[in-house]
């Protein structure tokens, strides 16, 4: 169905800036960014996915039952997102809180073109309509002449960021969740906040190049869909699937980085020794480990690491690696459904965690704290949580952000603020610096 062309690229990382760029002219973009994190379960550095032949848009109304349709119908790759709200089709939830930003509660693409990145050695994949195209894309996009100084400039002016709430409405809602966790209703919930500003423009592919830099995260992601964008810096993994393993990475528990090395190890050891942090961690643990053994071949579900501290460029982040094997007829799309939403967004137990979210939130969480990634022939898949990542409708004007943390019997709400505002800073930093 596709035809290979490989070439061998001395500079990668002037290419995956280049074909970025190269890329804007299309519709539909998903770019896909390790940061040159090792990753044992990776399976490329960078993914730049473009073009759409056939695409899937929907609301959640058995959006998982479309998916699976088109997955197994096409039988190629597809890349695109997965909504939060797709919980509406998992469970009998609702989604009625404000949505600013109006996008489909699920999109997927197959692309024209493909253009995969491991080393280096660069693969182009394109459909045989458009094989012929490889080479001259190829040649175009290392011809692009790319300064990074003089693309800095925006025509957009400085963005002005609304909260959706005020820290005391913050507080006060934080205490009406700890009322149900001490009532017993639930042990954890993540609760979220969204930031704003409308009547806004920003240039999506400049603003995605900075916050990328200043937070260089594993599971990087720039989507386009016509006006509809997400620029995703998120660190976290909800799910990968690779032949008949399948593993969650999810995260709970964060630390503010520090310029001081002594300081910053201090914070850091201070995290993986935190009571509160790790018992967080393990209790999603547990949720994802249920989540996984409902597909999974019996006695198959294992926690390859618990409460392991990575450091990344903004802060430091306590991750767990659960895994599970699957038969090998077990359909992708029903793994996903079995798990979705990811535990490190919702709570325990899991539904009840989400109504409450829903009654406490202000807003439509949409694509945020969905996962965005992609399926391949084979049916293997990999999905990144969206987290620290700015949406943004260039149509209606509107920009969002949101951030969040789990609240449990020990949370305090003045500390669960300030942990919203170190996760916020590098959205933030981008908006307020365009």
């Amino acid at each position: 169905m596709r035809t290979e062309k490989q070439f061998t690229i001395t500079n990668i990382e002037s290419f995956k800036q280049k074909s970025l760029y190269w890329a804007q002219r299309f519709d539909d973009i998903l770019f896909l960014d390790s940061n040159t994190h090792h990753d044992i379960h990776g399976a490329f550095d960078f993914i730049i996915a473009v073009d759409a032949f056939t695409a899937l848009k929907t609301d959640y109304k058995d959006a998982f039952k479309k998916l699976e349709e088109y997955q197994s119908l096409t039988n190629d790759w597809l890349f695109g997102y997965i909504s939060y709200d797709l919980k509406n089709d998992t469970e009998h939830l609702v989604s009625e809180n404000y949505d600013g930003l109006g996008f489909a509660d699920l999109y997927f693409f197959q692309p024209k073109k493909i253009i995969f990145v491991k080393g280096n050695k660069v693969t182009f994949a394109y459909l045989k309509m458009v094989d012929d195209e490889a080479e001259a894309d190829y040649k175009e996009i290392l011809a692009t002449e790319f300064n990074q100084e003089v693309k800095q400039k925006s025509d957009c002016e400085r963005v002005k960021i609304s909260v959706r709430m005020t820290k005391d409405v913050y507080k006060e809602k934080v205490n009406s969740m700890l009322a149900h966790i001490h009532r017993g209703d639930i042990y954890e919930a993540n609760f979220c906040q969204e930031f704003y500003a409308e009547n806004s423009c920003i240039d999506p592919y400049l603003t995605y190049q900075h916050l990328n830099s200043i937070s260089t995260p594993p599971f990087a992601a720039f989507f386009k869909n016509n006006d509809a964008y997400v620029l995703s810096a998120s660190p976290e993994r909800y799910l990968r699937k690779k032949g008949t393993k399948v593993i969650s990475q999810p995260i709970k528990g964060t630390a503010k980085r520090a310029s001081s090395r002594l300081e910053d190890d201090h914070l850091r050891s201070s995290l993986a020794n935190d009571s509160k942090e790790r018992s967080e961690n393990i209790m999603i643990v547990d949720l994802v480990r249920n989540d996984l053994s409902k597909t999974a071949l019996k006695g198959s579900v294992k926690v390859e690491e618990l409460c392991k501290v990575y450091t990344f460029k903004q802060v430091h982040q306590m991750i767990s690696t659960v895994s599970s094997e699957v038969a090998v007829d077990c359909s992708p799309v029903k793994i996903i459904e079995s798990t979705f939403p990811m535990g490190s967004m919702t709570g325990a137990p899991k539904v009840s965690a989400m109504k409450i979210i829903e009654e406490l939130e202000d807003t439509k969480r949409g694509v945020y704290s969905g996962a965005i990634g992609y399926f391949n022939p084979k049916g293997d898949f990999d999905f990144n949580v969206v987290i620290r990542s700015i949406l943004y409708n260039s149509t209606k004007k509107y920009i969002s952000y949101s951030v969040g943390g789990a609240i449990t019997a020990k949370s305090n709400p003045d500390k669960e603020y300030e942990e919203c505002l170190v996760k916020a800073k590098a959205m933030r930093e981008v908006l307020e610096q365009q």
